[in-house]
């Protein structure tokens, strides 16, 4: 059964992991991220996302890979009906800004609109090394995607020549349904990554954070970035990604545990402090892995 969402005041996503290793220690199968998808839309989420990763090292030369996301995102698009989908964020430095474009347009028509392109430039070295994508330079390239692949989604068409990139009088056809393309979501918290967020983002994403508090520090340097370029902060809207664990009876939180852990009635309280916070879609990655963390998670749905 598909629950109603429209009484919250903050919308709820959910984000799995790609990783190996990361499924109650085992590699994630594509039906596995299928269920836990399905299992999202029908508890009442808003929305699934998925890290854009393609392998992590560990200090000790230790690697983890991780399925690619969009060809993950395409498959999930067709396989549901209601849910917002995004990766959490795209980095830009892996694929031709053009080409990512077009990917993003042909995933709005899959999805039926429900795509939301998010964006970073990205952090993880190691991959950058193995797949030989250029580490240098990462926002000055991440600015450059931007002046192509905002003006593709939203007027079709661009003619740009950069130090990093080149699209030549690009077209972007055919279109998908949304008519100005999928919305754009930017995260960051330096001020030159703040400055293009206010430039070319729809939404915001403080990424990781624990608190309201947090949050709130964040949103002032945004909106301080979008008085620097002259925009409304009103039109941005502000999201924000954290982890949390609800406790079972017996349980108890770990030492310095990085997410938000109670009871449902705590964890409850503290994620309303996020919406009372300016927040108005707010990402989780459940510390219970699979289609069990989402079931957990009922009661709190239920108290939001």
């Amino acid at each position: 059964m598909t629950h109603d969402t429209t009484g919250r005041r903050m919308k709820l996503g959910v984000m799995p992991s790609l990783k190996e290793a990361s499924l109650n220690g085992g590699t994630p199968r594509y039906r596995e991220i299928e269920a836990m998808a399905k299992a999202t839309e029908a508890a009442g989420f808003d929305s699934f996302w998925l890290a854009d990763h393609v392998i992590f090292r560990s200090p000790e030369g230790e690697n983890a890979g991780c399925w690619e996301a969009f060809t993950f995102l395409s498959a999930l698009a067709a396989m549901t009906a209601r849910i917002a989908l995004g990766p959490l964020v795209a980095c830009t430095s892996f694929r031709n800004p053009a080409l990512l474009a077009k990917m993003a347009d042909s995933l709005d028509e899959i999805s039926g609109g429900r795509f939301i392109l998010g964006l970073g430039s990205g952090w993880n070295e190691p991959e950058y090394t193995m797949f030989g994508w250029p580490f240098d330079h990462r926002v000055g390239r991440f600015e450059e995607a931007m002046q192509i692949i905002a003006p593709l989604l939203r007027t079709g068409r661009v003619d740009f020549h950069g130090d990093y990139y080149d699209a030549t009088d690009a077209v972007l056809r055919p279109r998908g349904p949304s008519p100005n393309g999928p919305p754009l979501m930017i995260g960051g918290t330096r001020p030159r990554m703040l400055r293009l967020t206010a430039q070319y983002a729809d939404i915001y994403n403080t990424d990781t954070v624990f608190t309201a508090e947090r949050v709130t520090e964040l949103w002032t340097n945004v909106k301080e970035a979008c008085a620097t370029v002259g925009r409304d902060p009103a039109t941005l809207e502000l999201t924000s990604f954290t982890s949390v664990r609800v406790l079972q009876p017996g349980e108890s939180a770990q030492p310095d545990e990085q997410a938000i852990v109670g009871t449902a009635e705590e964890v409850a309280a503290e994620l309303a402090r996020f919406a009372d916070a300016g927040v108005t879609h707010l990402i989780l990655r459940f510390e219970q892995l699979g289609v069990a963390g989402i079931e957990r998670f009922a009661p709190v749905m239920e108290m939001l």
